[in-house]
């Protein structure tokens, strides 16, 4: 094993098999490990469901009624696709799209007053939607036709709004919106966890409501996607392209040290041997000095035998529970997935229940969510401690991935994918680069 790689990887997460792909794709030499022997960390799917009960510590196996242990595949991390974000064009790019099969998720659905409703995203469904009232509705529907028209770099469209300057909380007064519209539009369109985009420049949220509803446009349920057989996919199919490439993947590999020479990566010890180095990535569980712990994720996987009341039966859905409708700091979100994606036996629905932790009591924090879910067959709950690294990599050339946060969406791991990839190349990660790349890789075959 005492060869010189370009790049070493440790962890098979998401984040990581991305990079593995890309810097591969690149023209590096990667050596990729994990110390499990299956793929996905900590973002993994768990089959048979007799694993996920092993698992979550839950005595005896699964009851009959829940169908084949091998029709189950559970997602640890619950997360959709957004159909026209970043993810979604990482994997056009680097065309790991033949090796899934995706869905479009059927509903998103926002809470308030105790109650669910569909989350209307268009001017359209604003006008039919009884989250708001009649002249609420038009005040709505005339918001996101200026998002819609939005572009920075066409003054007409603008409407005397500076967007690097007026806040938020400003461009949604210049509107009349009141709080439950501000409320909804923030934290189911523009997906923010908190209050604090509301005063900072209105550009980032118009472009995050331009994504929704740009995803929500391409296949019309829902802006989000979802891999047949469960989120474990992605990672292997990142692995594959990291394959196509060169790359070299070890599972089971146990990893005693990793080698440093005056305060910089030169190898991974594992069994024995090192292998050399340039660069390291990593998840924070291989590198524990170099990570801050930043607060912790619940999240509750519930095994349903019918779908969410109120969505009109759907196999898919997610649903927000804005923080402010239950006096909380932070959104409580429900992913949902079922039969219908491969992940369940046959009249089964997976639902997902996170948020991130506020009290000494995280079960209760979320029992709005798994009211909405009853009756639960079964309970897994997991709580997880979210870090993030305190090194940039800079010196070390160590680069560290964050943990997966409660939202129910990768654009997030994205920023973290793209923000690593900066700081290990010194450039920008490259849409386009990306896509001149494949066409000269892949040729005619790329269209």
């Amino acid at each position: 094993m005492n060869e010189e790689y370009d790049v070493i990887v440790l962890g098979t997460g998401l984040t990581e098999c991305i990079l593995s792909g890309i810097m591969s794709v690149k023209g590096k030499k990667v050596l990729h490990m994990d110390r499990n022997s299956y793929y996905g960390g900590e973002s993994a799917s768990i089959t048979p469901l007799e694993d996920v009960y092993k698992r979550f510590n839950l005595p005896g196996s699964p009851p009959n009624t829940m169908g084949k242990g091998r029709d189950w595949n559970v997602d640890l991390v619950p997360k959709f696709l957004m159909a026209n974000g970043q993810l979604v064009r990482m994997l056009l790019i680097t065309q790991v799209t033949r090796y899934l099969d995706f869905k479009v998720v059927e509903g998103s659905y926002v809470y308030k007053g105790g109650k669910i409703y569909k989350v209307p995203s268009t001017d359209k469904e604003a006008l039919a939607s009884s989250l708001m009232g009649l002249f609420e509705k038009r005040r709505f529907k005339n918001f996101l036709v200026y998002v819609a028209d939005f572009d920075e770099n066409d003054p007409k469209t603008l409407s005397g709004v500076d967007p690097h300057k007026m806040t938020m909380r400003d461009l949604f007064k210049k509107f009349g919106l009141d709080e439950n519209t501000v409320d909804f539009t923030g934290h189911s369109l523009a997906l923010y966890r908190t209050d604090e985009y509301l005063d900072e420049p209105c550009i980032t949220t118009i472009n995050r409501i331009k994504l929704y509803s740009e995803s929500l446009a391409r296949y019309g349920k829902s802006p989000y996607l979802y891999p047949l057989y469960g989120l474990g996919e992605l990672p292997q199919g990142f692995a594959r392209l990291s394959a196509i490439y060169g790359g070299t993947y070890m599972l089971n590999k146990p990893i005693e040290e990793i080698v440093m020479e005056n305060g910089k990566v030169v190898g991974v010890k594992s069994e024995g041997e090192i292998a050399r180095c340039k660069q390291l990535i990593c998840d924070p569980s291989y590198i524990t000095d170099h990570v801050k712990k930043v607060g912790k994720v619940i999240r509750a996987i519930c095994l349903l035998n019918h779908p969410i009341a109120n969505t009109g039966d759907s196999n898919s859905c997610q649903i927000i529970i804005p923080q402010n409708q239950v006096k909380r700091k932070h959104d409580i979100y429900v992913c949902m997935i079922s039969f219908a994606h491969n992940v369940a036996a046959e009249g089964k629905y997976i639902a997902i229940a996170s948020t991130t932790v506020e009290t000494n009591d995280p079960e209760s924090e979320i029992k709005p969510a798994l009211d909405l879910l009853l009756p639960i067959e079964q309970k897994f709950i997991s709580i997880s401690d979210l870090y993030e690294p305190t090194d940039t990599g800079t010196d070390s050339q160590i680069f560290i991935s964050r943990s997966y946060d409660a939202t129910t969406h990768f654009e997030t791991t994205c920023d973290d994918i793209k923000d690593i990839y900066r700081r290990m190349t010194g450039t920008d990660f490259d849409f386009a680069e990306m896509e001149r790349k494949k066409q000269d890789i892949f040729g005619d075959a790329a269209e």
